[in-house]
């Protein structure tokens, strides 16, 4: 479980402190050092790092040709990377890596909740949060490669950089059915999900 000091200090501020407890405990793991290699669905037998040093070349090894995910959070190591010289340890320090993360799985869940039409309601949040994940462990909702999808909650999307990143997947699996997600509900909940300073409430997730 991940330390309840490190979610007060480096979590991203629109997520209850519950809520990143769960999304690592579901989508992440204990160890700052992970990396997991995908070549489509197959997971890569590779070495398990134990320094900071073993953790990145293992990544700079595999990226570009595999998707790559890296610690606590398994976040997208080849998200907005041009260059595999160019990564920085902030991927395996857990501080960094929560933060980029949270961040990250944060705006995924504004996507999810904006295409249900913004429900409200303890089993809308638990649906929205599991359709999240989902989107968080393939790269992909509805079709759409959600890591790279501009954030619902700002208001213009900059121009993305003309330069494609390293590596083509940047954490992203084909979608397939699992990625086709169908709505149970389409409630209007009274609430904007739109602006920036959102806090996700999703209390409700977890309770009978």
């Amino acid at each position: 479980m991940v330390d309840a000091a490190l979610i007060k200090e480096c979590a991203d501020p629109g997520l209850k402190p519950a809520i990143v407890e769960q999304f690592v405990a579901t989508a992440g793991t204990d160890d700052p050092l992970s990396v997991t290699v995908r070549w489509g669905k197959r997971v890569v037998l590779v070495p398990k790092p134990t320094t900071p040093e073993q953790a990145l070349a293992l990544i700079r090894e595999h990226i570009g040709r595999n998707v790559v995910r890296v610690g606590i959070t398994q976040y997208p190591a080849g998200l907005g990377v041009l260059e595999a010289g160019a990564l920085k340890p902030d991927l395996i320090d857990a501080c960094a890596n929560l933060r980029m993360g949270t961040a990250l799985f944060s705006k995924i869940y504004r996507i999810v909740l904006k295409w249900y039409g913004n429900p409200t309601g303890e089993e809308a949040a638990r649906q929205v949060f599991k359709d999240a994940i989902i989107a968080w462990q393939t790269g992909y909702f509805e079709g759409e490669a959600v890591f790279r999808t501009p954030d619902p909650g700002e208001a213009e999307a900059d121009t993305p950089d003309a330069q494609e990143p390293v590596d083509d997947q940047a954490g992203l699996e084909k979608p397939g059915d699992e990625g086709q997600r169908q709505p149970a509900e389409d409630p209007v909940g009274d609430g904007d999900p739109n602006k920036a300073s959102i806090r996700i409430d999703l209390s409700g997730i977890g309770t009978e």
